[in-house]
This record gives structure tokens, sequence and C-alpha cells, in this order.
């Protein structure tokens, strides 16, 4: 994220009346509900780990122990047991 000067942006009466509640501090405006886009959208981190937890679910039905699991994907046993019971369902 990159900041924007506030005077190259807004007009001077609305900076007098942002620096009523902040004055000269960094602050966060969060893009509009509509704007927002869901987490992993932008990235291929969601397909990732989709294809990661079908990875695990595949190898553990093939009777690789949850623990060896947990070791090769660096990973706690009960995020295993949490992608294994997802997978069951799917």
């Amino acid at each position: 994220m990159c900041y924007i000067k506030a005077e190259d942006i807004f007009p001077k009466e609305i900076i007098n009346l942002i620096q009523q509640y902040v004055d000269g501090e960094y602050i966060y405006i969060p893009k509009k509900e509509g704007n927002r886009k869901k987490w992993g959208e932008t990235t291929n981190t969601r397909k990732e780990i989709k294809i990661r937890n079908e990875d695990i679910y595949e190898e553990y039905n093939k009777g690789i122990d949850k623990e060896s699991l947990a070791t090769k994907y660096f990973l706690s046993r009960k995020s295993i047991d949490r992608i294994i019971l997802q997978q069951k369902r799917k």
C-alpha cells in the first residue's frame, strides 16, 4: 500500500475537518463495501490452498498418517484433521 498526501487529493476544507479528529497521524480509509475483494481474490493463494488440501486428503486416503502429513505440510495435527474433515464433506 502506498500513501497519498491529503493535500494532493482533498480540498483544504476537508483537511481542516479531518484535522479536528486526527492531526498529523496516518489513517486508513477503507474501500466501500461493494468495492472490497475477498481474501485471495487478487492472488493464487486460494487456488494453491485448495490444491494443497486436496493433495493432503488424497495422501491420507492412500494411508499416510496424519502426523506425517502435518510434518510434510508444516501444519498442526489439528489443521490436518480439519482439512480431512472438510474434504470428506465435499
